[in-house]
């Protein structure tokens, strides 16, 4: 299935912005305004906060429109770049390191793991274009996946239910539910048992 640009900043941006195309910014004032607002609070509030603390960084991208389930535990060294496109099921996990790039709405399924210095990145450019416009991506993350440390995800690719990409792997095509796949670009190696936990 061909992947769908959720936005293109060339529809967005008028043209009038700024002669040269490259110096255009990708996004209105009110977004660059908001993310702004959000770096502090995470520099100030969110980054420094204890380990444990869990419950407190929650409360703080929810306040900033994230969407999460109960027991979610994002560590204080994840980054994650709009909490208002985000979508969390229960008991996700997200790392030390970890980056979620959500220009788009990325949404992570129950029991999602993302490791240590994981990235998931959901926008890039269309370099066939003059313009050079940003074009972001939905992504989805699905329940019980696991993204191994150092691995990445690239721009509208979905990892399915249950799958996993291996240490410093990058998937460039979606991953298919209960695969492991490893590499650069990953493949799939074999097949992965479902855990009892997430069979209904």
């Amino acid at each position: 299935m061909a992947k769908q640009v959720h936005y293109n900043a060339a529809e967005h941006i008028p043209a009038e912005t700024a002669a040269d195309p490259y110096l255009r910014p990708a996004f209105a004032a009110s977004d660059r305004a908001r993310r702004l607002l959000w770096n502090v609070c995470r520099m100030v509030l969110y980054r420094p906060s204890p380990r444990p603390m869990f419950a407190w960084r929650a409360f703080l991208l929810r306040r900033f429109g994230a969407r999460m389930g109960p027991n979610c535990k994002f560590y204080p060294g994840c980054k994650v770049w709009a909490p208002w496109n985000l979508i969390c099921a229960d008991t996700v996990a997200v790392a030390d390191g970890a980056a979620i790039y959500n220009p788009a709405r990325v949404r992570l399924g129950s029991h999602a793991i993302l490791s240590q210095d994981a990235y998931l990145c959901g926008a890039t450019h269309d370099y066939d274009d003059a313009r050079f416009p940003l074009l972001a991506y939905e992504m989805e993350v699905g329940a019980y996946a696991w993204v191994c440390a150092r691995a990445s995800v690239c721009p509208g690719v979905s990892v399915g239910e249950g799958a996993v990409l291996g240490l410093g792997s990058v998937a460039t095509r979606d991953l298919e539910p209960w695969g492991v796949y490893a590499g650069v670009p990953a493949v799939k190696v074999k097949e992965r048992k479902r855990p009892a936990a997430s069979k209904e």
